[in-house]
């Protein structure tokens, strides 16, 4: 049995050798290079899909296209552009199943999850949209005597917005949804890993009434992403994914004095006092731990656990991991499939000896990683674990290693607690589990993270904000202001002639 049919015959829906073009100005386009690039099923370790690869005057195509259609998009009635999002969220209502089935064909990720997460689309996009409508200015009384002022929210331009693959609708949705609804417009460069499904989500924006030149996608690896950012008529910059390629957008940023949000990198912390809940707290934990395959910002990777439950916690948390279901991801019961290539999964399993090059660092549960954890697949399999990491100085303890691996820290008091949570350089999560409520109330305040879970984890709602502190980023997503990441605020005076004497 070749390889294509392998893939086939999970989805039988894809040909294997289908070619999938640039898309810029409400068209496919062919790449004005050479180069191309094929996605990767890593379930089966196979390639599929032809893609094209942008070359930098791909990229100058799609940004003019972007400043074309920018003044008329701009200048669309609010009401209008809400309307697209409206019917736009029905298609994506029409076609969850299809565009969660590309993620998982691309990524790996379960199809529990990307179903989930496409699910949350339709929502997001009629939330923009009813925010755009609403979004306005504010009438004011200025101290200069004789004038009047009020101001006004304006779209930025044309807005690079660069996505990741472990979830890549979702994410790129945060951004691509209140770029166009506040009257900008867009070149998405989605990662390497997962053109397909984005490139089926612009298909049907442009269905929904998007006009061409509004959403256009570049596809490519880095170099595709450096043109992008370096464009001279970019105007903002919208990045998730590593805190490295954050500090380099950044970089080239600010020479320009570009705008920028920057959702960065994570190493979760997930606090449980003595007096938790913990039939709650010890599942809530393990999703913290293998929710995505750990492949996620958000993942609750220390567990700081008192020392009065440690082995309580442990023990738990022992069982429930030799529950935990390994496959194939398109498995309803699935809950761990493999990470998402096989350079990701050579870095993920290198911790493994690392963790056994420190002195302090020891193994609790897990370690193993390869084929036979996926039912006899040649899938990119590692184990869930955990290591009991009492050292600062752990790699394992102070890194974001993107998969299912935890580093477990005992602490005495609500003090120590604080202080080892705090001391990452990345703020983007954190979550604390007790039933104290003046503990939960003042433990909030001292976490130096954007987000922080109380009695809970991995919970999200689309008129909340996300985004982090220190490394983890800058700005938020989603939330009621959120627009403001969107607009420009301009100021407006009126004087007033004097009166007549």
């Amino acid at each position: 049995m070749t390889a294509v049919q392998v893939v086939s015959a999970r989805f039988p829906e894809i040909h294997p050798e289908s070619r999938y073009e640039l898309f810029i100005d409400g068209a496919s386009v062919s790449s004005s290079g050479m180069e191309s690039f094929r996605c990767f099923d890593p379930y089966e370790e196979t390639e599929w899909g032809v893609l094209a690869a942008a070359t930098d005057d791909d990229v100058d195509h799609a940004v003019q296209a972007a400043r074309t259609a920018f003044p008329s998009w701009a200048a669309t009635p609010v009401a209008a552009r809400a309307e697209v999002l409206r019917v736009l969220a029905n298609l994506i209502r029409q076609n969850v199943e299809e565009l969660a089935r590309l993620q998982v064909h691309e990524n790996g990720k379960t199809i529990t999850e990307m179903r989930g997460a496409t699910s949350m689309l339709p929502a997001l996009a009629d939330y923009v949209g009813q925010l755009a409508i609403n979004h306005h200015g504010a009438s004011l009384q200025p101290t200069l005597p004789g004038h009047d002022a009020w101001t006004r929210p304006e779209p930025i331009g044309v807005i690079a917005a660069i996505a990741p693959w472990n979830n890549p609708l979702l994410l790129l949705a945060w951004k691509l949804f209140p770029a166009i609804a506040a009257g900008n417009t867009v070149v998405v460069k989605p990662s390497e890993v997962t053109p397909v499904s984005t490139l089926r989500l612009a298909q049907l924006a442009h269905q929904a009434g998007v006009p061409a030149g509004v959403i256009n996608v570049v596809t490519g690896a880095a170099a595709t992403g450096a043109a992008l950012v370096r464009h001279p008529d970019i105007d903002k910059v919208a990045f998730t994914g590593s805190t490295a390629a954050g500090i380099q957008i950044a970089k080239a940023a600010a020479a320009r004095v570009l705008r920028t949000t920057l959702e960065l990198g994570g190493k979760g912390p997930q606090i449980v006092f003595p007096e938790a809940d913990l039939e709650r707290a010890v599942p809530s934990l393990l999703g913290g731990l293998i929710a995505g395959t750990g492949q996620a910002c958000n993942a609750g990777s220390r567990l700081l656990v008192h020392e009065n439950v440690y082995d309580e916690v442990l023990d738990g948390l022992k069982e429930a991991l030799k529950k935990v279901v390994i496959g194939d991801p398109l498995g309803p019961q699935v809950q761990i499939g493999p990470l998402a290539s096989r350079a990701h999964y050579e870095k993920v399993t290198g911790y493994f000896n690392i963790a056994d090059g420190e002195q302090e660092t020891t193994l609790l549960f897990g370690g193993r990683s390869g084929a036979a954890l996926g039912g006899g697949s040649t899938g990119l399999f590692v184990e869930p674990t955990l290591y009991s990491t009492p050292g600062k100085s752990s790699r394992v303890r102070c890194e974001e290693i993107f998969g299912p691996i935890g580093a477990v820290i005992a602490f005495g008091s609500e003090e120590e607690a604080v202080a080892i949570a705090n001391e990452s350089e990345f703020g983007l999560v954190s979550g604390l589990w007790t039933q104290d409520v003046d503990r939960a109330a003042q433990v909030s305040k001292q976490l130096r993270s954007g987000v922080v879970w109380i009695n809970t984890w991995r919970a999200f709602g689309i008129n909340v904000p996300f985004g982090g502190y220190k490394l983890s980023g800058v700005g938020r997503e989603l939330g009621p202001d959120l627009l403001r990441e969107y607009t420009e605020t301009k100021a407006i005076w009126l004087g007033h002639a004097a009166a007549p004497a």
